[in-house]
């Protein structure tokens, strides 16, 4: 499976913060935004990776991630010239993904919870056509909904529906098989001349190929693309890495967790952040998985 992520757009919601500067650098407590996205990839098992974001901002994003060697990635860039959907970006990551499965997330989500690294790789291992994450929301008339049978088929889905059917609505993580470029490449573009997910979703929803994975209690999923929003998800990460004494979207200890890296390579990268709280956690990262018995 490849991944995109989508980190394109203008920030509008986020401005004037967003006037010279892409949302998706924006600090959310201890680290850029665009961590957050890029750590669900990754623990997906996911290391070839394409990041897509507004011609402005390229080189910002290859001066923070280069070209992902460092942590044991495959990282490519493309360029998406104006924001036309979120569809848009299977076409133009139609030539990277080729005839592989994807993992297309969306820069400004984040996503935390029990076993969430399982979850994940049951969805890789399972998956057949689309597979969607959804989670219970208290307004779902802000977003795509999804009703679902007791096995997670998806029986229906609305795009910001008056009279929802459920409160399940869907996040910004999407993986799908092989058809999804020709599925994307074929859509009709909205009246605002956007192609739209929910369009791609419900090709696979009409071949009873579209699965949809509740998100439950003790996850949390948050859109920063706001300022309410984003002060949240800094609160929400600041909490928990302080009593737990862990790290969210930390991107060096998950891929030392998933082998992209070794101890050596982590604890490198570490030492390359000399005096910073960051740096020393992802030494102690190292140390202590060398100093862990094996399995």
């Amino acid at each position: 499976m490849k991944g995109i992520l989508l980190a394109g757009g203008s920030g509008t919601r986020l401005r004037p913060l967003t006037g010279a500067l892409s949302k998706h650098v924006l600090p959310v407590y201890d680290k850029p935004m665009i961590y957050y996205p890029l750590s669900v990839l990754m623990l997906a098992g996911i290391r070839d990776i394409l990041l897509i974001t507004n011609p402005d901002d390229t080189e910002v994003f290859q001066s923070i991630l280069g070209d992902g060697r460092r942590l044991g990635l495959r990282l490519e860039y493309a360029e998406q010239p104006e924001p036309k959907g979120i569809a848009e970006a299977l076409v133009i990551g139609a030539d990277f993904t080729g005839d592989d499965q994807v993992a297309l997330v969306l820069g400004d989500n984040m996503f935390h919870g029990p076993r969430f690294t399982k979850l994940l790789d049951d969805s890789v291992r399972d998956l057949n056509g689309c597979a969607l994450f959804g989670y219970r929301v208290r307004d779902p008339r802000q977003y795509a909904v999804g009703e679902i049978d007791e096995s997670g088929r998806l029986l229906t889905l609305e795009e910001k529906p008056v009279r929802p059917r459920s409160d399940l609505a869907v996040t910004g993580l999407y993986m799908y098989d092989a058809d999804v470029a020709g599925i994307a490449k074929n859509l009709t573009p909205s009246a605002r001349g956007e192609l739209e997910i929910t369009d791609v979703n419900r090709a696979y929803l009409a071949q009873g190929r579209a699965h949809l994975t509740e998100l439950g209690r003790g996850f949390a999923w948050l859109d920063m693309g706001t300022h309410e929003s984003l002060l949240q998800a800094g609160q929400y990460v600041h909490l928990l890495e302080q009593r737990q004494g862990v790290r969210i979207a930390c991107l060096e200890e998950v891929a030392l967790n998933r082998g992209f890296i070794g101890t050596a390579q982590c604890r490198r990268l570490g030492e390359q952040m000399p005096g910073t709280a960051y740096g020393t956690y992802v030494c102690e990262v190292a140390e202590r998985y060398t100093a862990a018995p094996a399995a």
